[in-house]
């Protein structure tokens, strides 16, 4: 077999920096992913429980007012 000092475990040595590079972009670069399920904070889901009609203005109210700390009853 010829060997030319650029081959590395079968691959050139210039593809080992594109790899290397690619790796690094996927794994180190701080984008969110599509499709990725993201947590929300309670808030969150409240507004969009509240979007979605799966709780009354009333309820929301009532529910943001225990979140941010004060008390329910009036």
């Amino acid at each position: 077999m010829f060997y030319d000092g650029y081959h590395v475990w079968g691959m050139h040595l210039g593809w080992w920096f594109v790899w290397m590079i690619l790796l690094f972009w996927i794994f180190a670069t701080p984008y969110d992913v599509p499709f990725q399920r993201k947590k929300g904070t309670a808030l969150d889901i409240l507004q969009k429980r509240l979007a979605a009609g799966q709780i009354t203005n009333e309820e929301y109210h009532e529910k943001k007012r225990i979140l941010d700390g004060g008390s329910a009853a009036q």
